[in-house]
């Protein structure tokens, strides 16, 4: 009976996830990220099925897919076992996956249904303050650049969200950093004020520090891992590179709260980031008001003056004086 009652206790303890740092506030957009996931293999599995346990405590409403959805062969039982079987708790749930392509990705994964792509390379959709804005890395062309510099700046929604295959910032010991592709989309980001991007392809996690008023995130072991692969940098904010790894995500107003959980359940990066504000054009403008006034003040302190001088003139100056002599100084 004793040992009975213990194989009980571990089981139901297994079952139970992790502690749950986000804040669950109502009304709050709430997601999961995924990166470089479709092995097929037994890590995927586990990761999913921590995921769905997640979801049971922090029911999130979609995830996004940061490339490399599918490895290796890509025909109808591939899409089957390396994404539809592993993720099904959470499709029965009614969760959502919008994925991006990666380099192991075939461009036709953009018509498989599930992937809510409809059919693009690159697209954008809205969850309440958050819009998100998939790129397609893999071949950044000029009307990609003019699609994602348009869109950014048409969207009005206080947090904008960036997800792709390739990191502008990475210390992954495989890839690191894609400067080419960092010189043509950071800019963009930088003036249309985007607040988060996400990416893949290395095979670590990795938060970096804001770079230029940006966080970056490196998400790409949720299925594949690349052990002991980071080569943290003073740009490294936090990172884990010894197992496979998902993130939740909750925005509630101008918070975005982050969780990164571990396949075992366990929690190895949490913390919060305040949304970038676009500067204030009246407060801009406040110091030429104040300098205005200050003007407009002494101008009228001046013309009491000359009108009390005058006065002052008539009984005390003579009438031979220049009257221009009292102001010319």
């Amino acid at each position: 009976m004793r040992r009975t009652t213990l194989l009980l206790f571990v089981a139901i303890a297994a079952a139970v996830p992790a502690k749950l740092k986000l804040p669950l506030q109502p009304k709050s957009v709430r997601f999961a990220v995924i990166g470089d996931s479709g092995t097929g293999g037994k890590p995927q599995y586990q990761v999913a099925e921590e995921m769905a346990a997640f979801h049971a405590v922090f029911p999130f409403d979609f995830v996004i897919m940061l490339g490399d959805n599918l490895y290796g062969r890509e025909g109808p039982d591939d899409f089957r076992r390396k994404f539809e079987v592993p993720y099904r708790p959470l499709l029965d749930a009614g969760v959502k996956f919008y994925a991006s392509l990666g380099n192991h990705d075939r461009p036709s994964e953009r018509f498989y249904k599930p992937l809510n792509m409809d059919g693009k390379r690159y697209y954008t959709f809205r969850r309440g303050v958050a819009q998100f804005f998939a790129l397609d890395s893999n071949y950044m062309d000029p009307v990609q650049l003019e699609w994602i510099d348009k869109e950014l700046s048409a969207s009005d929604a206080p947090w904008k969200i960036c997800f792709f295959h390739h990191p502008l910032y990475s210390h992954g010991g495989m890839h690191g950093s894609d400067v080419d592709l960092r010189g043509q989309l950071e800019p963009i980001f930088e003036r249309r004020r985007v607040s988060v991007v996400f990416s893949g392809h290395d095979h670590v996690y990795e938060r970096l520090t804001q770079q230029n008023g940006i966080c970056y995130f490196v998400l790409g072991s949720s299925g594949q891992l690349r052990p002991h692969g980071l080569k943290s940098s003073k740009q490294t904010a936090a990172g884990f590179d010894t197992d496979r790894v998902f993130e939740l995500v909750e925005i509630a107003g101008d918070e975005l709260y982050f969780q990164t959980i571990s396949r075992k359940g366990e929690t190895v990066d949490s913390g919060s980031l305040a949304r970038r504000r676009v500067p204030d054009a009246s407060a801009a403008r406040a110091p030429r008001l104040q300098t205005c006034d200050l003007l407009f003040t002494a101008k009228l302190n001046s013309a009491k003056l000359r009108v009390q001088a005058i006065q002052l003139q008539q009984f005390f100056v003579p009438a031979a004086l220049d009257n221009r002599a009292l102001f010319d100084y």
